[in-house]
């Protein structure tokens, strides 16, 4: 499934942001995608697995995610559009990048993906088997703490409203970004990324 958010008609870059669990197809659409158009794909497994041998090891993972964001914003402004093949589980995380998108000048798009759980489980397990050094083993309480921790997109979400105002504490949904990924920081050349508009 892919929705489109807040960029009707958009011709020129685009951020495109994969959406879903493990096992949903997220990495094949991304993989084909910017092969198709040529376009780079940023994906986090790929490098975490390489780095660090594991998802996940004292918070290395957001850090890289930052940098990863940090390479698409230069890339946009630099007129070509990127895949980041995140997941992105929670909406704020969600509306955070959307937010960048926009400051960076380019269109986005979420391309939402989901499969009926017990088949969901099945393809996260058999990609593992298939291809390990691209991914991590899941236990079944891996894939229950997912689930549970999982926040589909909303409607609006997909329709691509006005922005809601960002978290409490946050003045935009740039700043809230900052706040989420270390080493996001300053976009490029001391250029920091602009405000994002929000409903009040």
């Amino acid at each position: 499934m892919s929705a489109l958010a807040g960029s009707a008609g958009s011709t020129g870059p685009t951020l495109h942001l994969t959406v879903g669990l493990p096992g949903t197809g997220k990495t094949t659409w991304a993989r084909a995608f910017a092969e198709r158009h040529r376009i780079l794909r940023l994906a986090p497994d790929e490098w975490m697995n390489p780095l660090f041998g594991a998802s996940d090891v004292d918070g290395s993972r957001d850090v890289l995610e930052g940098r990863m964001i940090w390479t698409a914003v230069q890339v946009l402004r630099g007129g070509s559009s990127v895949v980041l093949d995140f997941g992105c589980w929670s909406a704020e995380e969600r509306w955070s990048l959307r937010a960048i998108a926009a400051a960076a000048g380019a269109g986005f798009r979420l391309e939402s993906f989901s499969v009926p759980e017990p088949e969901r489980r099945r393809r996260a397990d058999e990609r593992f088997r298939a291809a390990p050094h691209t991914t991590f083993a899941m236990s079944d309480e891996d894939h229950d703490r997912y689930l549970a921790l999982f926040t589909p997109p909303t409607a609006d979400e997909i329709a691509g409203t006005p922005f809601p105002a960002p978290p409490v504490g946050h003045a935009t949904w740039t700043a809230w970004a900052d706040s989420r990924w270390p080493a996001l920081g300053d976009m490029g050349a001391g250029d920091p990324l602009p405000p994002s508009p929000h409903v009040p």
